[in-house]
């Protein structure tokens, strides 16, 4: 099969499978809806307390993560329900296709639906703050809009390099979910700059008009980048040496 093909099959395969898709939907939706909610009871009484307001739009990018996750997980997690990883690989017996293909596929939708997330979710949520709203010409905001995206994808790859490694979606959300969530906070309050460094954390930076701690913007994402390759390495090792 020609490159091309793979990974429209790849493509076909997390499309057809409804944990997936549903997990890639969920990330868009659950993000504008909890935006809208948001912004529409609370967004103009915080404003006077807002200390970062291109962060502040970004509220919902805490939910859509987990979303993202979810679809990096059952993506991957699917090849080894009843065997498919046999079929698949009978298909494409080059494992190196395979695997590329398939990060790739789960890179590609990510973005592209974390890209959409971003812009839509930022523009939903200003609309409620009238003549108080800012735009894309507002300092990082047009920066953290892309990085939203980029943010989103490399979770979702993030988490189909660790379920190939690990064979399972639920070990990987177990897992995932709360690092994502707990873990950081709780290494910043005992090692303080070097929660700066988990994944998580790092890639928000991105979202901040102005980034605190050692990292830039751009230098978060990339350090989030070096643990999603771990991970991506990790899960080749495991399909190269593992039997299907």
């Amino acid at each position: 099969m020609s490159v091309t093909a793979v990974l429209h099959s790849e493509w076909i395969k997390i499309r057809s499978i409804r944990a997936s898709f549903g997990s890639l939907i969920a990330v868009f939706a659950a993000t504008l809806a909890i935006t809208v909610l948001a912004f529409a009871t609370v967004g103009r009484a915080e404003l006077d307390d807002s200390e970062d307001r291109v962060f502040d739009a970004f509220y919902a990018i805490n939910f859509a993560q987990i979303a993202a996750i979810a679809f990096g997980a059952t993506a991957v997690s699917s090849e080894y329900a009843n065997g498919a990883l046999r079929i698949s690989l009978w298909a494409v017996p080059r494992r190196g296709l395979f695997y590329a293909a398939r990060t790739a596929a789960v890179a590609g939708a990510g973005l592209a639906v974390g890209l959409v997330t971003a812009f839509a979710s930022f523009f939903a949520g200003q609309v409620f703050l009238g003549e108080d709203a800012i735009g894309l010409g507002e300092p990082g905001a047009l920066r953290a809009c892309v990085g939203a995206g980029v943010y989103l994808a490399l979770i979702a790859l993030f988490a189909a390099g660790l379920t190939f490694l690990l064979r399972s979606a639920t070990a990987v959300l177990s897992l995932l979910i709360p690092f994502i969530l707990i873990v950081g906070f709780v290494v910043g309050d005992i090692a303080g700059g070097v929660a700066d460094y988990l994944p998580d954390r790092a890639g928000q930076q991105v979202l901040y008009q102005d980034p605190m701690g050692d990292l830039g913007p751009w230098a978060g994402l990339a350090v989030m980048a070096l643990w999603v390759a771990a991970a991506l390495l990790a899960g080749w090792w495991a399909v190269r040496r593992r039997d299907a």
